[in-house]
């Protein structure tokens, strides 16, 4: 029962779902900086790039889009064909005390026929 569990508990279970979610999770602070990868990111791109520059790693026209990301805090949606799969890619601001912190991705694996659906 949830008021059984400490605030420590809370805390953790808050966060530990990121550990081992099925796809990319990569949190950058505002600078582009990159702070956070959670085990799937880790194993594509290595540990050792935690605390490097996002910018760095990304040829253009993508580091021009960067750029104004991290300048505006707009979101970046897409789709992507990579290594064979279709990929949803969710680029979104994040906040800390109702200010910019800086992004967050999320990259998905999505089949090719994803149904489309309108409320209603």
């Amino acid at each position: 029962m949830i008021d059984l569990i400490n605030e420590k508990e809370i805390n953790m279970i808050r966060h530990v779902w990121v550990k081992e979610f099925p796809g990319n999770i990569e949190v950058c602070d505002r600078d582009g900086i990159l702070l956070y990868l959670n085990d799937r990111a880790r194993k594509e791109f290595g540990s050792e790039v935690i605390g490097t520059n996002i910018l760095e790693c990304h040829p253009e026209p993508a580091r021009a889009k960067l750029i104004e990301m991290l300048a505006s805090g707009r979101a970046n949606v897409y789709t992507i064909h990579e290594k064979g799969s279709k990929v949803l890619v969710y680029q979104t601001p994040w906040y800390r005390h109702g200010e910019y912190a800086g992004f967050v991705e999320l990259t998905l694996e999505i089949p090719e026929d994803v149904p489309h659906k309108t409320d209603g």
